[in-house]
């Protein structure tokens, strides 16, 4: 669970937000473990606006629970922008939400290559309206904890986003 004060602001207020608008949030999470739902959650209210979501650590978690093609993954790795859109889109289709952000990185220690290195992180976000946005972060090596929080905050900037329209 993160204690961040200003992560618990940001996800009380974008609650707040998607509840006002009538839109919910499915969240499809690698890296993160499930740090962007608890967050979430860890609001009042929450059940409002927080559909579902989808922990896919493994890459037959994400063909599995969310349909991602293993031939993507094989192709451009679990690691990549391509993965980030299909768990976003998945999330979406398998849920009655209105909008699904995805994460997907390297939050090391160890796992990282000269390609891939430990803080890369590939984020997607689905919404019903259409679209997939994507985004790619390399942090650097601000250790497990650091890569995972950094990846929360830049995973709520999207959900931000997306409810500002």
């Amino acid at each position: 669970m993160i204690e961040d004060a200003e992560l618990l602001a940001r996800a009380a207020a974008l609650v707040a937000a998607y509840t006002a608008a009538r839109r919910t949030i499915a969240t499809a999470e690698s890296c993160t473990g499930g740090l962007v739902a608890g967050l979430l959650t860890a609001v009042p209210g929450s059940s409002a606006v927080v559909e579902r979501g989808f922990v896919t650590y493994s890459n037959e978690a994400k063909a599995e629970a969310i349909g991602v093609p293993m031939d993507l993954i094989r192709q451009h790795g679990a690691v990549s922008a391509p993965v980030a859109g299909a768990m976003a889109a998945g999330a979406l289709a398998a849920s009655r939400a209105s909008v699904a952000v995805a994460i997907t990185g390297i939050a090391g220690p160890g796992g990282g290559s000269a390609e891939k290195p430990v803080g890369l992180v590939h984020f997607g976000l689905a919404q019903r309206e259409g679209g997939i946005r994507l985004l790619e972060r390399r942090y650097g090596d601000l250790g497990r904890a650091g890569i995972r929080c950094a990846a929360v905050a830049d995973a709520l900037g999207l959900l931000e986003e997306a409810i500002r329209g």
